[in-house]
C-alpha cells in the first residue's frame, strides 16, 4: 500500500463551486501547503432544480444549460469528475423522463463523470440510458449489516459510500472485499445511530418533487421548502447537528481525522473520503478544507491566502476598504 493517496470528494456544484475552484487552483499552484498524500477525486452535488437530487435540498433558482456546461467543463478540464447526487428515494417512473435532469446528464455525458444513486428504478434508467456514467451506491441506503454490505461491494459499482455508523467498525471493515471501492463520510455532524436520518432523506426527496411541481404550476411564485418538511426538517426541530462547528464534530465517535486516515485507513487499503458541506456555510467548508488538505504547520498561512482570495473574488466580504 505504499504511495496510496487519500481521495477526497468535495461538496457542491453551485454554492461552493467557486470555493472548490479556489482549492483546486491552490492545489495546483501552491502544493507546498498541502499534505503529501491527498488528492481531489470529484465534486459532488446537483444543479437546481434537479428532481432526482437527494441528501440535501437545493432550490431558489434554476441553473441554465450554459452554466451547467461551464461547471462540468471547468472541473473536467482539471481532471476532476462531476458526481451527481441523484439519490432521491421517492423517485417514480414518471420522474425518469424529467427534462431538466436528462438535459444535465446529456451535457456531462463524456465518459468522465459519475452519478450517485439510491432508487433502483433510477439506477436502472441511468445504466440503460447513459451507460458511460460511473455509478456510486449512496450512503442514503443506510446499509449497516455486514453481509448486505459485502453483497453491495460485489455489485457493479465504482464506489459504495458506507453508512457513517460503520466508520470505525474495524471488526466489519477489515473483512470487507474491494476496500478500494469503500468511501467514508469523514466529517458527519450527526450523532451516531441517528434515528431521524432516513426520514430526513425522504423529506429532501419530497421537497425536491414538490419544488419541481411548483415551478411548473406557479413559476412566478416563491416556494417554501419548510411547507414540505416533517419534524426532522422543520424550523421547530432543534437538531444539534445543525449547530455543530467543524471543531465540535471531531469529538463524535464516527469522525475520521487526517491522522486516522494516515495511520489506519490508508494502511488498510481504504482511500475514498467524502466531505460533507453542501448544507453548511462557507466558513464551515473553509475550515474543513484547511483541516483535511493542509499540512498542520501551513494551515494558518493557507487560511490567510484562501480568505484573501475569497474576498478578492467577491465570494465573501471581509475588508471594507
Amino acid at each position: 500500500m505504499e504511495n496510496i493517496k487519500a481521495k477526497f470528494h468535495l461538496p457542491g456544484l453551485t454554492h461552493n463551486f467557486r470555493m472548490n475552484m479556489l482549492l483546486i487552483s491552490m492545489f495546483e499552484k501552491s502544493p507546498q501547503f498541502f499534505r503529501d498524500n491527498v488528492e481531489i477525486a470529484s465534486c459532488f452535488g446537483a444543479f437546481p432544480p434537479s428532481v432526482w437530487n437527494g441528501g440535501r435540498p437545493i432550490g431558489g433558482f434554476t441553473c441554465a444549460p450554459d452554466y451547467v456546461e461551464g461547471v462540468v467543463k471547468t472541473l473536467n478540464s482539471h481532471g476532476i469528475p462531476v458526481r451527481f447526487t441523484f439519490t432521491n428515494p421517492l423517485i417514480t417512473e414518471e420522474h425518469l423522463k424529467d427534462p431538466y435532469c436528462n438535459m444535465v446528464m446529456k451535457i456531462a455525458n463524456n465518459g468522465m463523470n459519475e452519478a450517485i444513486v439510491f432508487s433502483p428504478i433510477l439506477e436502472d434508467y441511468i445504466r440503460n440510458t447513459y451507460p458511460d456514467y460511473k455509478i456510486t451506491s449512496s450512503t442514503c441506503k443506510r446499509i449497516t449489516d455486514a453481509k448486505e454490505l459485502d453483497e453491495e461491494l460485489n455489485k457493479d459499482y465504482k464506489i459504495v459510500v458506507l453508512d457513517y455508523d460503520l466508520n470505525n467498525r474495524w471488526d466489519i471493515l477489515d473483512k470487507l472485499p474491494h476496500k478500494e471501492k469503500c468511501e467514508f463520510l469523514a466529517n458527519s455532524s450527526c450523532i451516531p445511530n441517528c434515528q431521524k436520518r432516513t426520514a430526513e432523506y425522504e423529506t429532501v426527496g419530497r421537497q425536491m418533487i414538490a419544488y419541481n411541481e411548483h415551478l411548473i404550476a406557479y413559476p412566478d411564485k416563491p416556494f417554501n421548502m419548510a411547507d414540505y418538511s416533517d419534524v426532522t426538517m422543520s424550523k421547530d426541530f432543534n437538531c444539534p447537528a445543525m449547530h455543530r462547528t467543524p471543531f465540535d464534530i471531531r469529538s463524535l465517535r464516527q469522525h475520521i481525522s487526517p491522522e486516522l486516515i494516515d495511520n489506519e485507513y490508508l494502511p488498510r487499503g481504504f482511500n475514498q473520503f467524502k466531505l460533507s458541506g453542501r448544507g453548511t456555510g462557507r466558513l464551515w467548508v473553509l475550515e474543513t478544507y484547511m483541516y483535511y488538505f493542509m499540512k498542520p504547520e501551513c494551515r494558518d498561512e493557507a487560511r490567510f491566502y484562501f480568505l484573501h482570495n475569497l474576498d478578492n473574488q467577491g465570494i465573501i466580504k471581509i475588508d471594507d476598504k
